[in-house]
């Protein structure tokens, strides 16, 4: 075999490696989803998403390179695999611990203002939200009462309503920059909104 026909096969022992590699790993990866329970394939975190990446790249290198043994790969994947479950596991009974290894969700609308310094924060641009908005069938964000941006990415739109944020039990968790004065300022003008649609 010469050097160009190398570049495209490899010998038929490498070949053969690899797919019994790859298969092995296939039944690894499987067992690994079935343990870690539906948080491995449902909507991921930045956590939960460079796991996911690092496993990858470990099964790959299984795959693909000689000098990393299989042995070498599958410890480290249900290494990984018992550290993000244990992870999980912390998080669910210990609020400390769970703000230490998560993002809090974020408010990037309140009451159909952009809260520009959130949006920076978390490097969201106006038309980001707009874009969002307008996938939900929103006209603008004066129609909505909150967007919160999730811990997996994804944005949340609660519709406009005369609720107000502290009255939002959901929201509890979410965090935004806003100051306690310009919080009084917002529930106070809030109050005059709702004093003078009652008085018309």
């Amino acid at each position: 075999m010469n050097a160009q026909t190398e570049t495209f096969f490899s010998s038929a022992g490498h070949v053969l490696r690899s797919g019994l590699s790859a298969a092995i790993l296939f039944v690894v990866i499987i067992v690994l989803i079935r343990l870690l329970g539906k948080r491995a394939t449902g909507q991921m975190s930045n956590f939960d998403w460079i796991i996911s990446v690092t496993v990858g790249s470990l099964a790959a290198s299984g795959i693909l390179l000689k000098e990393v043994s299989l042995a070498d790969v599958i410890l480290a994947i249900t290494v990984i695999g018992v550290l993000q479950w244990s992870t999980a596991w912390l998080a669910s009974r210990s609020v400390w611990f769970e703000r230490l290894v998560r993002a809090k969700p974020r408010l990037l609308v309140h009451k159909g203002r952009l809260l520009e310094e959130d949006m920076r924060r978390e490097r969201i641009s106006r038309h980001e939200i707009f874009a969002y908005l307008r996938a939900n069938g929103y006209v603008g964000p004066e129609e909505a009462n909150w967007v919160v941006l999730e811990n997996d990415g994804t944005m949340t739109v609660i519709p406009r309503q005369d609720a107000g944020f502290d009255d939002a039990g959901l929201l509890d968790d979410v965090v935004w920059s806003s100051s306690p004065a310009d919080e009084a300022k917002e529930r106070a003008g809030a109050k005059e909104e709702e004093r003078a649609e009652q008085s018309r």
